[in-house]
């Protein structure tokens, strides 16, 4: 007689996977990025690999390598370079501010007379210092630690793209719900990706060359940069860019031009800030609606887990885990009713 039932075998072997699992997440975890990398690049190109591979007949690993090139000079590429400006201005802020002395001071000052904080600015720069240069550990580390990641990333999309039919016929056989339910999430996976990456990248990228052009026009400088911060910032939905024309308009203001100050500060709060809703609604609508919540605070959990990269993949984690509670929640209901008419045959 055997000592365990074949349920608690079973169950053995449930505990065994999940212990496994637990481990294997663990050792992944160096790579997760990398990983979420390529699938939030996977869900973006799909569409262009079956154009290429489908209807014009190309071939599979030379699409899957048009499209990983394509996203490197597209996505990558600009991405690490704006990184890299950021980093060096705030390693300029830190050893040499000759550019914000005049700044400072004057902030210092009216800080001192009216607040009693008579190094306000200075210690405020030197704490966003600090902060933004954590914000991008992966690309402060080593070259190595980038190329490494981008590799992983590349590899895993490059057989993710090849075997596209194998793999998404597996991903539906081992899911953990019906099919239907499979492809409904599929599509809404699609759906958030394509809001939290494509359309708020568009917005971000749209409010940076707006302010960084307002900021030449009126004289500020390192315009350029300040327009790549708000790129950055403007992820966050309620912050974005045009708060950074408030700090602009004082430091104008502080120089003895009040309009400049006043009129910098309207261009970025009226103008920018309508606009940025415009353009939501009307990504919103022909890509997808994300929450403002979901976009703070996925910002908040990504950045410690990600860096710099978690303005982008914070959200996208937040939105993949609010759907599968979702498909979750259909499925225990679908279950209740089918178990309700089990015992109750006649109600049906």
């Amino acid at each position: 007689m055997p000592i365990f039932s074949h349920q608690q075998r079973n169950n053995i072997v449930l505990v065994s996977i999940i212990v496994l699992g637990c481990f294997l997440l663990y050792a992944l975890s160096e790579i997760f990025s990398s990983i979420l990398g390529a699938i939030v690049l996977y869900v973006l190109f799909r569409p262009l690999y079956l154009l290429l591979t489908e209807k014009r007949g190309w071939n599979s690993g030379l699409s899957a390598i048009v499209i990983m090139f394509t996203s490197l000079v597209v996505i990558v590429i600009p991405f690490l370079l704006l990184s890299f400006m950021v980093i060096e201005k705030i390693i300029s802020f830190k050893t040499d501010a000759i550019p914000l002395d005049s700044w400072i001071d004057k902030i210092d000052m009216f800080t001192s007379e009216h607040f009693n904080q008579p190094r306000f600015a200075e210690e405020t720069l030197q704490k966003l210092g600090s902060y933004a240069a954590e914000l991008f550990p992966s690309i402060l580390g080593s070259a190595a630690s980038i190329i490494l990641t981008l590799l992983v990333m590349y590899f895993i999309l490059y057989f993710m793209f090849v075997q596209l039919r194998e793999f998404e016929a597996r991903m539906l056989r081992y899911a953990p719900f019906s099919q239907q339910h499979a492809l409904k999430f599929a599509d809404a996976l699609r759906s958030a990706t394509y809001s939290n990456v494509l359309g708020q990248g568009i917005i971000s990228l749209v409010q940076g060359v707006l302010l960084a052009n307002g900021f030449w026009i009126v004289g500020i400088p390192d315009a350029v940069f300040w327009g790549v911060i708000a790129t950055f910032i403007s992820f966050l939905p309620v912050v974005g860019a045009p708060t950074l024309s408030i700090p602009a308009g004082i430091y104008l203001m502080l120089l003895g031009r009040n309009w400049a100050g006043i009129g910098i500060m309207a261009y970025g709060l009226l103008f920018i800030g309508n606009l940025d809703h415009v353009l939501r609604m009307v990504i919103n609508k022909r890509i997808a609606n994300t929450h403002p919540a979901i976009s703070i605070i996925g910002v908040f959990i990504g950045l410690p887990l990600f860096g710099i990269l978690g303005l982008v993949f914070g959200p996208v984690l937040l939105s993949y885990f609010i759907l599968l509670t979702q498909v979750y929640e259909t499925n225990r209901m679908a279950a209740d009713r089918l178990e309700r008419v089990h015992v109750n045959p006649g109600n049906t």
